[in-house]
C-alpha cells in the first residue's frame, strides 16, 4: 500500500455519526461471523459485499454507489460475503484485495449527467477506511448524497435510486421533473442580488469560518487573505453572482443582516398565553447559522421539560428534541426568501409550537377535495430543497441533511407516538406547521376504539388490532378531522413505513381510497361508521319527539350509550365512561382534575334524569346502561 493512498487508515470520515453508525456494523459482523450465522443487515443505506474479482461483479457495485448518490447516501463494506443457503446461511471474512485499489479511486469519476458528460464528484466521497476486522481488513466507502440541485448522476447511461436494499432504474418521467427541479434552482430566489450589497458588505471572518468547516476532514479550499482574494470562490459558490452579493451570501457571511436583508434575517418568537411576562417575546436578527441555534435555544427555554425516570432524573422535552432542531432548521432552509417577512414562533405550552414561514406549496405537492363529502387536504412529502445551494451550505455545517426531519420522518414520529398529528395552516405568503404535543394514539383515540371494539374485531375476523394498526387507524382518522377543520395533513406514503398496517386495515375495510387518489398517491379515509357521531337520526327515530325535547349534553350522552350498546363489546355503557368520551372530545386533558368531577357531575345527573324518564335501563348485573328499546310503547308520544 502506497504512503499517499487515497484509501486512509485511521483517519475519521467526515460524518462522525456514520463513523459510528460503521463501528456498530463492524462490531455486529464479527460477532455473525464469529459465530457462523447469517443476519439480515444490508438497508437502504448500507452495502455489505466481497471485493469485485471482476469487472462484472465491480459494475453492480457501482449501480449501487450511484444509487446512494441519487438517494440518501450511504456506506458500502467489502470484504465480507455471504455463503450458504436457508438456516445455512452465514456471513464469511474475505477481507481487501490490494488490487481492488485502482478501482477505488476512479469511482468519483465513473458517473455522468445525462446527456453523458463526465462529472466530478470527488466532494461527494469523503476518505475511504481500511478498517480491522478479526484480524483481517475490510474497505468501508462512505458515499454523500448528492445536492438536490446536482441530481441525478447516471452509470452507464442508467440512473439508479435506493429502494430498500435494491438498486432500481430511475424512471424518464422522475428524470424529467428532476430536471425541471434543476432549471428552477438556476434561478431560485435565494440566489437574487440583494440591493445595495457588494462583495466587500461581506464579512470576512464569517467566509473563512465557512471555509475551515468545508475543510473537514480533507482541505478543499484555501483560506482567504481579503476579500479580493475571495472573489472567485465566492461566485463558485453563488454568494456573488454578476458582481452583486446574493441573498445566499447576505445570509451566510454577511455584515448587518438585519440592516440588508430585512425581515429576511429575522426569526420572531412568543409564547402564547392569557398573562405575557417578560421574556416571553424575543426577536432574533442574525446570519442563518446564529438564527437557527437562537431559534432552537428560544423554543427550548418556553416548552416544558419533565423528568425522566429511565435516564436517572435527566430532563425530558415535550418534544424529542432532535425533532426541534431539525424542524427549525428545515424551516429556515425551505423559506421563500423573496417574501421580505419574518418566520414567526409561536409556542402554547402544553398545546404546540406554530412555525409559520413566508412561502407556499407547490400545487402538484397538493391532493385536494375540499367540497367533497369527505373533505381532503393532504400534502405530498418532498424531500428537495426550496433553496437547493443554501441547504448545500447548512449541510456543510450539518444543519440540513436530505435524510433529516422532513415531512415523511414528522410522520413516523407521529406514528411512533412520540407526537401527536403534525398539520399545516396556509395563509397568503405564508405556511404554518403546527407541532402538537401529546401522543397520536391519546386517551380520546383509545376511548373511541374500545366503543367500536365490537365492530373492528368482526370486521378484522375476531383478531384485535395491533399498536401500530391503532397508531395508523388514528392518522387516518385525525386527519379527516384536521381536513374538515381545513388543515392540511401529510399524506401517509412508502417512506412512513407503515404500508403493512394500512394494507390489512383496507383488507378489513376499516379503511379504503378516497376518490381523490392517484395510482401514486393513495389518499386513506376511515370506515364511516367510525367516524359516526351524535346518532342523531337513529336516536329520534327510537325517541320521537321526546329526543327532541332534551337538553344538549344529555342528547350526547344518548349518542355514546347508542355507540356502545350497538358497536362496542361491552354494550353497557356507565356515566363515568360516557363523561370521559365527551370530554375528551371537547378537548379536555387529564390535567385539570377539578374541571372533570363538575362535568362528571353534570353527566351523571344527566344519567339519572334519562333513566327516570324512560330513555335508559340498567344493565342486569352491570354499572353500565342501555338505551330503552320500549320507549315509544310506554310513552304517549
Amino acid at each position: 500500500m502506497h504512503r499517499n493512498s487515497d484509501v486512509q487508515t485511521g483517519r475519521k470520515p467526515c460524518n462522525l455519526k456514520a463513523m459510528k453508525v460503521v463501528d456498530q456494523i463492524l462490531s455486529k459482523l464479527a460477532e455473525l461471523i464469529h459465530q457462523g450465522r447469517f443476519a439480515d443487515l444490508e438497508t437502504e443505506g448500507l452495502e455489505i459485499k466481497p471485493v469485485p474479482a471482476d469487472g462484472g461483479d465491480w459494475r453492480e457495485r457501482y449501480k449501487s454507489i450511484n444509487a446512494f448518490l441519487n438517494t440518501r447516501g450511504g456506506i458500502v463494506i467489502l470484504g465480507v460475503k455471504e455463503e450458504g443457503t436457508g438456516p445455512a446461511r452465514r456471513y464469511v471474512l474475505s477481507g481487501w484485495k490490494e488490487h481492488a485499489e485502482p478501482n477505488l479511486k476512479e469511482i468519483p469519476k465513473l458517473f455522468t449527467d445525462r446527456k453523458g458528460a463526465l462529472q466530478d464528484l470527488s466532494d461527494c466521497f469523503p476518505p475511504m477506511e481500511l478498517r480491522d476486522l478479526l484480524g483481517e481488513r475490510v474497505a468501508v466507502l462512505y458515499v454523500d448524497e448528492l445536492a438536490a440541485d446536482r441530481k441525478f448522476v447516471f452509470y452507464k447511461g442508467e440512473a439508479y435510486k435506493r429502494i430498500l436494499t435494491g438498486d432500481h432504474r430511475i424512471s424518464a418521467s422522475d428524470i424529467d421533473a428532476q430536471d425541471e427541479f434543476k432549471q428552477e434552482a438556476v434561478h431560485a430566489r435565494e440566489l437574487q442580488p440583494v440591493e445595495g450589497l457588494t462583495p466587500d458588505d461581506l464579512d470576512l471572518d464569517k467566509l473563512n469560518e465557512y471555509i475551515a468547516q468545508l475543510n473537514r476532514p480533507v482541505k478543499v479550499e484555501t483560506i482567504k487573505a481579503d476579500l479580493a482574494a475571495a472573489r472567485p470562490f465566492l461566485e463558485r459558490k453563488c454568494f456573488v453572482k454578476d458582481g452583486k452579493v446574493t441573498t445566499l451570501g447576505a445570509l451566510v457571511c454577511g455584515r448587518h443582516p438585519g440592516d440588508t436583508l430585512g425581515f429576511r434575517s429575522q426569526v420572531h418568537g412568543y409564547v402564547d398565553m392569557p398573562q405575557q411576562i417578560a421574556g416571553d417575546k424575543q426577536d432574533l436578527v442574525d446570519n442563518i447559522l446564529p438564527l437557527m441555534e437562537g431559534s432552537l435555544a428560544y423554543i427550548l427555554r418556553n416548552i416544558q421539560v419533565g423528568v425522566s425516570a429511565e435516564h436517572g432524573g435527566t430532563n425530558r422535552f415535550q418534544y424529542p428534541e432532535e425533532l426541534l432542531r431539525e424542524t427549525v432548521n428545515n424551516a429556515l432552509a425551505h423559506r421563500d426568501y423573496s417574501v421580505n417577512k419574518q418566520a414567526i414562533i409561536a409556542i402554547k405550552p402544553g398545546v404546540h409550537i406554530a412555525l409559520r414561514n413566508p412561502g407556499s406549496f407547490q400545487r402538484h405537492l397538493l391532493l385536494e377535495a375540499p367540497d367533497d363529502s369527505i373533505p381532503i387536504r393532504r400534502i405530498i412529502p418532498e424531500a428537495k430543497p426550496r433553496n437547493p445551494k443554501l441547504a448545500d451550505v447548512l449541510r456543510v455545517y450539518r444543519k440540513w441533511e436530505g435524510r433529516g426531519i422532513g415531512m415523511a420522518t414528522l410522520v413516523n414520529l407521529s406514528l411512533a407516538n412520540a407526537i401527536d398529528l403534525p398539520y399545516y395552516r396556509f395563509f397568503t405568503e405564508e405556511v404554518c406547521l403546527h407541532l402538537r404535543a401529546g401522543k397520536l394514539l391519546d386517551e380520546r383515540m383509545e376511548r373511541l376504539f374500545q366503543s367500536f371494539d365490537g365492530y373492528i374485531e368482526t370486521r378484522m375476523n375476531g383478531i384485535k388490532l395491533t399498536e401500530e394498526q391503532k397508531l395508523v387507524l388514528a392518522y387516518v382518522i385525525k386527519s379527516e378531522w384536521a381536513n374538515a377543520r381545513q388543515e392540511y395533513t401529510i399524506l401517509l406514503t412508502p417512506d412512513n413505513n407503515h404500508f403493512s398496517s394500512l394494507k390489512a386495515l383496507e383488507i378489513a375495510t376499516l379503511i379504503r381510497r378516497h376518490s381523490a387518489s392517484t395510482n401514486t398517491y393513495p389518499v386513506y379515509v376511515a370506515d364511516r361508521v367510525l367516524l359516526g357521531c351524535g346518532y342523531i337520526t337513529e336516536l329520534r327515530e327510537m325517541f320521537g319527539p321526546g329526543f327532541d325535547a332534551l337538553d344538549l349534553i344529555r342528547k350526547r350522552a344518548l349518542g355514546i350509550v347508542y355507540r356502545f350498546n350497538h358497536f362496542s363489546t361491552l354494550r353497557a355503557v356507565s356515566a363515568k365512561q360516557t363523561s370521559f368520551a365527551l370530554w375528551h372530545e371537547d378537548g379536555g386533558t387529564g390535567n385539570d382534575i377539578n374541571a372533570f368531577d363538575a362535568f362528571y357531575r353534570k353527566v351523571r345527573y344527566s344519567f339519572n334524569k334519562l333513566e327516570k324518564a324512560g330513555f335508559l335501563e340498567k344493565a342486569d348485573a352491570s354499572r353500565g346502561y342501555l338505551l330503552r328499546s320500549d320507549y315509544r310503547s310506554t310513552h304517549i308520544i
